[in-house]
């Protein structure tokens, strides 16, 4: 990214966006730099990178009362909210389709006060994204995830989880559990196929415990789209969901280390403007100088 930079911001420019850039400079710069952006008055944020830096912007974004539209160029390892909304890997179509300025609303979870836009998890296995080493990731790109989950299999232990969410209510020992806002998860694009980002509601996924060899086979069926009806797996719809254990569980929010149970998720009904293609667009109605920005980030 950093030798196309110069490219980049010309193709801004030349499609009518007056441009300015922040170069992240490690954990919660990301945040920081949305927020300030937002301060500014800045009509356009875009997030550079992968899930990890999505995750840091929404976060400088979701509480604000004014709130930029939002341009994606995926550059991370899985690029899972970018895959959801289909925006291209190559750069000058991803450029491209910032200028063009269709956005969608879509939908924002909240985890106590955190947000997330794409998944929430608790569980061994949602600990993948957040262990991998980035030079690993950036080396082997999805592979090594692959590599982690197959070293983790074997140790892997239920935690004894409470939950409440709408139409459900659960106190049992489980193996993972998943909150979805897009059908695109740590690289399935199949695990929440009913998934919606723009229905107000967050699809909830809980395996049950199991043995080594059930959890190989759900994992076979999920990268199938095939493992919804099987009698380990609870699935449910939801706005509102609150969990707890007396076991010690991490959260995993779009990939990144979220804090540790308890914790209640929410969601914000059409609480961003995405930029987009324009089939999966509303076109934005307010003029502005540019997309990115009047100085924007």
């Amino acid at each position: 990214m950093k030798k196309r930079l110069p490219e980049v911001l010309q193709r801004l420019e030349r499609g009518g966006l007056e441009t300015s850039t922040h170069a992240t400079s490690g954990e919660g710069d990301a945040t920081l730099a949305a927020a300030e952006a937002v301060k500014r008055g800045f009509d356009i944020v875009i997030a550079a990178g992968g899930d990890g830096t999505l995750y840091e912007v929404i976060n400088g974004l979701a509480e604000k009362k004014h709130r930029p539209m939002l341009g994606l160029l995926p550059l991370g390892t899985t690029n899972d909210f970018a895959r959801a909304l289909n925006i291209p890997r190559r750069w000058e179509d991803a450029v491209d389709l910032i200028i063009r300025q269709h956005t969608r609303p879509i939908d924002v979870g909240k985890m106590n006060n955190k947000y997330f836009i794409n998944i929430a998890g608790g569980g061994s296995l949602t600990e993948l994204t957040y262990e991998v080493p980035s030079k690993l990731k950036t080396v082997l790109g999805q592979m090594a995830y692959y590599m982690k989950g197959l070293e983790k299999l074997p140790r892997l232990r239920p935690i004894h989880l409470k939950l409440r969410a709408d139409n459900l209510e659960i106190d049992e020992e489980v193996m993972i559990f998943l909150i979805a806002n897009s059908n695109s998860v740590a690289g399935f694009e199949k695990l929440a196929p009913e998934a919606s980002l723009n229905d107000g509601k967050l699809d909830l996924f809980i395996l049950r415990k199991c043995n080594l060899v059930d959890l190989i086979r759900i994992v076979s069926l999920a990268m199938r789209g095939e493992h919804l009806s099987d009698p380990l797996l609870i699935h449910t719809a939801t706005s509102h969901i609150e969990v707890s254990s007396p076991d010690y569980v991490q959260l995993n929010l779009d990939g990144e280390l979220g804090g540790t149970l308890p914790a209640t998720f929410s969601v914000l009904p059409d609480h961003l403007h995405i930029l987009v293609d324009e089939s999966g667009s509303t076109t934005y109605k307010k003029k502005t100088l540019i997309g990115g920005v009047t100085r924007r980030l």
